[in-house]
């Protein structure tokens, strides 16, 4: 698939020079500017690049630490984790191993919050990533680094 960085810069230079300041806070999920990125980085998608994802971690009113979601069925996959329904009744699947940290210039819109008990979940299965708790002769950490080990 070929991707249109060229339009993404566009959109870029635009959601840069932009000086609203949105609030938001951790649990939310916000539809945010993810652009296109370079090979198995999650991109945003249609005309404005848009992806949601769920905030792990507000660090200031201008940055802020997200996991992206998809609508895909990733049951078996550890790097993917379910989270329970928001306020709205939707539930989002969040992809652990994309966790980035994005300027507040990012979020376009919010969708929702997710419940207590889920953002712990969440919380919980992020760590167990991050110290490694995750088998790194995993196939499916191998496919992300395009079959090299780690």
């Amino acid at each position: 698939m070929k991707k249109d960085f060229d339009k993404w810069n566009e959109r870029k230079k635009q959601t840069h020079a932009e000086t609203a300041q949105l609030s938001f806070y951790e649990r939310e999920v916000w539809w945010i500017y993810a652009g296109i990125n370079i090979g198995v980085e999650i991109d945003g998608k249609h005309e404005l690049f848009l992806r949601p994802v769920v905030v792990v971690r507000k660090f200031n009113k201008d940055m802020a630490l997200i996991v992206p979601t998809t609508a895909q069925d990733k049951k078996g996959n550890k790097y993917y984790f379910t989270v329970s329904e928001d306020d709205a009744g939707k539930q989002y699947t969040v992809c652990l191993s994309q966790i980035r940290a994005i300027s507040s210039k990012r979020f376009f819109r919010k969708v929702g919050t997710i419940d207590k008990k889920s953002y712990e979940s969440l919380l919980e299965e992020l760590s167990k990533m991050i110290k490694g708790a995750f088998k790194n002769n995993d196939p499916a950490l191998r496919r992300d680094l395009g079959g090299l080990s780690p």
